[in-house]
C-alpha cells in the first residue's frame, strides 16, 4: 500500500531528476556555462548594426509594389534624395548660379551609388523651381535597396549640405529620412537604457528590500538581450532585420526579465519562509513558478508569431526579435536564475537600502497585500457593480479607437527640427504640393505614336476625376477634362516618396539601358502622371486610387504612388487580420485550457485581454493621432493617422504580457481553490497574494517600456507609450477589479471541464486538497540557515493542474 510519505518521496525523486533539479544541484556548472555562452553570444552579435535594414513599412507583393517596379523602369518613380538649393546673393537664373547648379548636378550624378541626377538647371523644368523663384531642386535616384540608398544618402548629404559661398543646401527624401531615423533610433536606445535602468533598479530594490535581489532581473535581462542580438545577427544572413528591432529587444527583454525574476524570486522567498534550504527552495520555485514562466513564454511567443502572416518586413523582423528575446528570457529565468538563488542562498535577502530608516517591518514581495485583499473582498461582495464600473472605464478609453485611421510612416516620424523633416516641410510650403501627392500610371503596352488619340482621351478622363489637380501624358497637360498645354518630360513631381517598397527598388537598379527609356525595344510604353488634391493617406485619396484603377486605359495600367501604397497596405492588413486573430485566439485558448483544464477561463482570458488592449489602442489614438498630452510624451507631429504596423505590434506584445499576468494570477487562484474548494476565497487569496507582485512588476515594466516614449522617432514613441499604458491598465483595473468580478460571477463554472479532458490525476480528486501554501498549511518552523541540517522539500504545490 502506498503511504503519503512514499508518494512524497517519489515526487521528490522525480523533481530531483528533472532538468530544473539538475540546474539547482550543479549551480556552479550552470553559471560557468551561462557565462561562456554570454561571451559567445556577444562575439556572435558583433557587427549587427552594419547588417540591420531600414524601412519595410510598406506591404510587399501588392499591386502598387509591382507598379513601383514598372515606374522605376520608365524613370517615373520617386527620387530617393532631394536637395534644395537657394543662392545666397544672386538670382536663380544668373549665369554664375546656372553654371554652379549644373556642376553640382553633374558631380552628384557621378557619385558612387547614384543612378541619375537632374535639376532645374539641367532639365529646364519649371516644376523644379519654387513658387517664389528663389530656390531650386536637385533630384537624385539612388541604386540598391532601401538600406543601400540610406547608406548612400548618409555618405553624400554631409558633402553637399555644407554652406558654401554661393548656395545654401538642404536635404530631404526617403533615403535621407531613413538614414536619420536610423541614427535617431540608435541614440534613443542609449538614452532609453540610461533612463530605464536606474529607475527600474530602484523600483526592484524597494520591492525586494534587497539590492542583491534587485540585480537578478539585470542578470536575466542581460543574458536574454545578448542572446537575442546574436540570433538577430544570424537572421540577417537570411532575411531583413529592422534597425528598430534592437530597441524592442532592449525594452521587451528587460521587461520580461523583471516579470520572470519577480515571480520566481517571490516563490523562492515563500519556500524559504516554509523552512526549505536554498537549493530545495530554488528547486521548488522552478517546479511551480518556473513552469508557469515557461507556459507564459510560449503564449507570448505565439502572439508574436502571428505577426509573420502580414506582408510587412518591418513587422516580421520585430516578430523574430521578440520571439528570440522571449524564449531566451524564459530559459535564463528557469535555468540560470535558480542556479544563482541556490548559490547565493540567504545573501539574496541582504543589502536592504532602507533598513536604517524603517520604523516597522516592510511588506515583502510574495506575501499577502492588505490593500489588495481589501480591494478583492470589496469586488467579490458586489461583483456586478464593480465589473460594470470597470467595463465603463475601459469603454471610455476605447472610444477614440473608433475614429482611428491607419496610414504609413513618412519623414514626419522624425522631430520637426531634424533636417529631413524640416526640408520636406519647406518643399510643401514653397512648391505647393505634398511630397507624396502624385500617382504614376504606367501603360507598358501603349504606343505613344500609334495610340495618341487614346492617350489624349485617357488624359482628359484622368483630369476630370474628383480630387485631381491635373494630369499629364505624352499628348499634353490636362486640367478639368481639357487639354491646357504641351506635355513636360514624363517624370513624377519633384518631391520624395517617404518609404518606397524594397522589392520595387531592388531589381530595376541592375539594368543596362538608360533609366528614361522604356524597356521594350520598339519604344512601346508610356506613363501618365496624376497630381491629386486630397491628402494621400485620406479616404478621398483612397477613393481616387480606386477610380484611377477602374478607369478604362489604353492597355493594362499599373498605378504607382504613395497613395496607392497606402491603399494596398490597408487591404493587405485587413485581409490577413482574421487569420492573425484566429492564430492568437487558438494558441491562447489551447495554452490556457491545457494549463487550467477549464472551458470557461480560456474564453474569459481572451475576452478580457482583447478589451483591455483595445483600450490601450484607444489611448495611442487619443494621444498621437489626435495630438493630445504632448506634455506627457514630448513634442511630435500629429499626422492624423497611425502607422499601421504599430497597432499590430503593440497588440501582439501587450496581449502576450496580459496573458502572462493572467497565467500567474490563475495559478495562485487555482492552487487555493483546489485546497479549499471555495471559489470566492480562492479569488481573494490570489489577488491578495499577487497584488503587490503585479504592482511592482507593472511599475518596472512600464518604466522599461515607457522609456521608449522618450524617443524622437514617432514609431518608438507610440510603441513605448502604448505598451506602458497597456501594462498599467492590465495590472490594476483589469487584474484587480475586472478579473475577480467575472470569476466571482462565474462561480464554480470557472473550473468546469468535460471529464474526458481532465488528466487521470485530476479525475481521482474528490473534495478539497491540502496544498503546500504557507497561508493554508500547518505552521512551519523558522527559516533554515546555512549551518542547520537540510529539510526535505515537501510535495510540489499544484501550480498547474497537470502536475
Amino acid at each position: 500500500m502506498w503511504t503519503k510519505s512514499s508518494r512524497d518521496g517519489k515526487k521528490r525523486g522525480r523533481r530531483e531528476r528533472s532538468f530544473g533539479g539538475w540546474c539547482v544541484a550543479f549551480p556552479r556548472r550552470v553559471l560557468i556555462v551561462a557565462g561562456l555562452l554570454c561571451i559567445v553570444f556577444a562575439c556572435a552579435a558583433s557587427g549587427l548594426s552594419e547588417r540591420l535594414s531600414v524601412g519595410g513599412f510598406a506591404a510587399s507583393g501588392t499591386p502598387s509594389a509591382r507598379a513601383e517596379a514598372w515606374a522605376a523602369r520608365f524613370g517615373a518613380d520617386r527620387p530617393e534624395l532631394v536637395l534644395v538649393l537657394r543662392p545666397s546673393r544672386r538670382a536663380l537664373d544668373s549665369p554664375a548660379v546656372q553654371a554652379a547648379g549644373r556642376r553640382i548636378t553633374e558631380r552628384l550624378a557621378a557619385e558612387r551609388g547614384v543612378s541619375r541626377a537632374r535639376s532645374y538647371w539641367t532639365e529646364a523644368d519649371g516644376a523644379l523651381r519654387s513658387a517664389d523663384g528663389r530656390s531650386a531642386l536637385v533630384l537624385a535616384d539612388l541604386s540598391g535597396s532601401e538600406t543601400d540608398t540610406a547608406r548612400t544618402a548618409q555618405r553624400l548629404v554631409p558633402r553637399y549640405t555644407e554652406h558654401g559661398s554661393l548656395f545654401a543646401v538642404r536635404a530631404t527624401g526617403p533615403a535621407w529620412s531613413l538614414a536619420q531615423s536610423t541614427e535617431q533610433a540608435r541614440t534613443d536606445l542609449v538614452r532609453a537604457e540610461l533612463i530605464a535602468a536606474p529607475l527600474t533598479f530602484a523600483i526592484l530594490a524597494l520591492a525586494f528590500r534587497s539590492l542583491a535581489a534587485a540585480l537578478l532581473p539585470v542578470v536575466v535581462g542581460g543574458l536574454s538581450a545578448v542572446g537575442a542580438l546574436a540570433v538577430l545577427r544570424v537572421l540577417t544572413a537570411v532575411t531583413d532585420v529592422s534597425v528598430f528591432a534592437v530597441n524592442l529587444v532592449g525594452a521587451l527583454g528587460f521587461g520580461l526579465a523583471v516579470d520572470y525574476a519577480l515571480f520566481i524570486v517571490a516563490r523562492f522567498r515563500e519556500e524559504r519562509a516554509r523552512g526549505l534550504v536554498p537549493r530545495a527552495a530554488a528547486q521548488a520555485s522552478v517546479a511551480t513558478a518556473g513552469r508557469t514562466v515557461a507556459v507564459s513564454a510560449g503564449t507570448v511567443t505565439a502572439a508574436l508569431a502571428a505577426l509573420l502572416v502580414f506582408p510587412f518586413s518591418f513587422l516580421r523582423s520585430m516578430a523574430y526579435a521578440g520571439m528570440a528575446v522571449v524564449v531566451l528570457a524564459a530559459l535564463t529565468a528557469v535555468v540560470v536564475l535558480p542556479a544563482v538563488l541556490a548559490c547565493w542562498g540567504p545573501r539574496v535577502e541582504s543589502l536592504d537600502p532602507l533598513a536604517r530608516v524603517r520604523w516597522a517591518p516592510a511588506p515583502t514581495i510574495g506575501r499577502d497585500s492588505p490593500l489588495w485583499r481589501a480591494v478583492a473582498q470589496a469586488v467579490t461582495r458586489r461583483p456586478l457593480w464593480w465589473g460594470a464600473a470597470c467595463m465603463l472605464l475601459l469603454t471610455v478609453m476605447v472610444l477614440p479607437f473608433g475614429h482611428g485611421r491607419l496610414g504609413l510612416a513618412d519623414e514626419r516620424i522624425l522631430p520637426t527640427g531634424v533636417e529631413a523633416h524640416a526640408t520636406a516641410d519647406l518643399v510643401r510650403r514653397e512648391w505647393g504640393t505634398p511630397p507624396e501627392g502624385t500617382l504614376a500610371v504606367v501603360l507598358p503596352r501603349a504606343d505613344p505614336d500609334v495610340d495618341k488619340a487614346a492617350l489624349d482621351a485617357y488624359g482628359r478622363r484622368l483630369s476630370a476625376l474628383p480630387g485631381v489637380r491635373g494630369a499629364v501624358t505624352v499628348t499634353g497637360r490636362y486640367v478639368g477634362g481639357r487639354r491646357v498645354g504641351e506635355a513636360r518630360p514624363q517624370r513624377a513631381l519633384p518631391v520624395p516618396d517617404p518609404h518606397p517598397d524594397p522589392r520595387a527598388r531592388s531589381y530595376p537598379r541592375a539594368r543596362s539601358h538608360p533609366r528614361t527609356l522604356p524597356p521594350d525595344r520598339r519604344g512601346r510604353g508610356t506613363v501618365a502622371t496624376v497630381s491629386m488634391v486630397p491628402d494621400p493617406q485620406s479616404e478621398r485619396a483612397a477613393d481616387l486610387v480606386h477610380a484611377v484603377r477602374g478607369l478604362p486605359s489604353p492597355g493594362p495600367g499599373h498605378v504607382a504612388g504613395w497613395a496607392a501604397q497606402v491603399v494596398d497596405a490597408r487591404d493587405a492588413l485587413t485581409s490577413r487580420l482574421p487569420l492573425a486573430a484566429a492564430l492568437i485566439a487558438a494558441g491562447t485558448m489551447t495554452v490556457v485550457f491545457w494549463f487550467t483544464r477549464s472551458v470557461v477561463i480560456p474564453l474569459k482570458v481572451l475576452a478580457v485581454a482583447a478589451l483591455s488592449l483595445t483600450a490601450a489602442l484607444g489611448g495611442i489614438v487619443h494621444v498621437f493621432q489626435d495630438g493630445h498630452l504632448r506634455w506627457l510624451v514630448g513634442d511630435f507631429t500629429a499626422t492624423g493617422t497611425l502607422d499601421m504596423t504599430i497597432p499590430l505590434l503593440l497588440f501582439s506584445v501587450a496581449f502576450g504580457l496580459s496573458v502572462d499576468y493572467e497565467l500567474f494570477l490563475l495559478s495562485r487562484i487555482q492552487e487555493h481553490y483546489r485546497a479549499t474548494g471555495d471559489n470566492t476565497e480562492a479569488v481573494v487569496h490570489g489577488i491578495a497574494r499577487t497584488g503587490r507582485l503585479f504592482t511592482a512588476a507593472a511599475l518596472a515594466v512600464a518604466v522599461a517600456m515607457g522609456a521608449l516614449a522618450s524617443s524622437g522617432v514617432l514609431l518608438l514613441k507610440e510603441l513605448g507609450f502604448g505598451l506602458a499604458l497597456a501594462v498599467v491598465v492590465d495590472a490594476t483595473a483589469v487584474r484587480g477589479v475586472l478579473v475577480p468580478a467575472v470569476m466571482r460571477l462565474a462561480g464554480r463554472a470557472n473550473w468546469w471541464a468535460p471529464a474526458r479532458t481532465r488528466s487521470p490525476r485530476h479525475r481521482r480528486r474528490r473534495g478539497p486538497q491540502t496544498l503546500s501554501d504557507p497561508d493554508i498549511s500547518a505552521p512551519v518552523s523558522a527559516p533554515v540557515g546555512p549551518g542547520q541540517p537540510p529539510v526535505a522539500p515537501p510535495s510540489t504545490p499544484a501550480e498547474a493542474p497537470q502536475q
